[in-house]
């Protein structure tokens, strides 16, 4: 069992995009793999076409209330997946345990007596702010996803990001397995190639070979409930994302 927490604090970088769509392809490549929605927004949960009524009383905020085993939370999507989805919530999480020195480890926990004996890859859809739901994700993670659109700010989030996985490492002595992912890519545009240029510098091979360009139907899809390769798979979206995915996977970046 690998679990990856796809995580950045910067908006509007993709971080459910790519979630959703790295989750699409490890199941079409028959990976089974299962998505953890931690963000009370509930973003990856509505863009996954999930409908199940059931997903009002079993979710992630299941978990942490009431000890609910990760098992019985899991609900099928649409596209064979499986996924445990978020509720508004989690956003009473934070409050709930923030003087509790131990709760950064319950999800790491559960993982291990609930799920581990499956196998699967599982992917963490992380809140956009370093709390509890966040520090639980990571310390769970055997890996980072960090995905960062190709500007100036998102740059300079993942610089910050990286700073903080940094001290992270430093207090729990160990370490984070990184790749950044260049999103939101204009070849059109110089900045673009600025941008990875830069980060190719600094992080060398922690960066991704592969680019996810700029495309209307990647951001259209999730309108749908539907993940890039089931609303339009000819698309360069879903190009980049196959390719993405078969490059994270050769990588070993899923493997136990």
């Amino acid at each position: 069992m690998a679990v990856i927490a796809v995580f950045n604090q910067k908006g509007g970088v993709g971080k459910t995009t790519s979630t959703l769509n790295i989750v699409a392809g490890l199941a079409m490549a028959q990976r089974q793999p299962i998505a953890l929605d931690m963000d009370p927004q509930g973003s990856l949960s509505l863009a996954s076409g999930l409908k199940d009524a059931r997903a009002q009383e079993r979710n992630m905020a299941t978990f942490f209330k009431d000890k609910t085993p990760l098992a019985n939370l899991l609900h099928d999507t649409p596209a064979g997946w499986q996924l445990i989805p978020a509720s508004i919530e989690l956003s009473k999480i934070d409050a709930l345990y923030s003087r509790d020195p131990n709760a950064a480890k319950l999800l790491k926990q559960g993982l291990s007596e609930e799920l581990a004996l499956t196998g699967a890859p599982i992917l963490i859809d992380c809140c956009p702010m370093l709390g509890v739901l966040t520090l639980n994700a990571l310390l769970a993670a055997d890996r980072v996803l960090i995905p960062v659109a190709a500007d100036f700010l998102s740059q300079q989030g993942v610089h910050r990001l990286d700073a903080a996985l940094n001290v992270l490492e430093r207090k729990l002595q160990r370490k984070f397995e990184r790749r950044i992912v260049i999103t939101r890519f204009d070849s059109r545009r110089k900045l673009s190639y600025e941008i990875h240029d830069k980060l190719k510098e600094r992080y060398g091979e922690q960066v991704c070979q592969t680019r996810i360009g700029e495309n209307v139907a990647l951001a259209t899809s999730p309108m749908h409930g539907l993940d890039i390769f089931a609303y339009a798979p000819h698309t360069p979206g879903a190009a980049d994302y196959k390719a993405l995915t078969l490059e994270l996977v050769k990588s070993g970046f899923f493997d136990n």
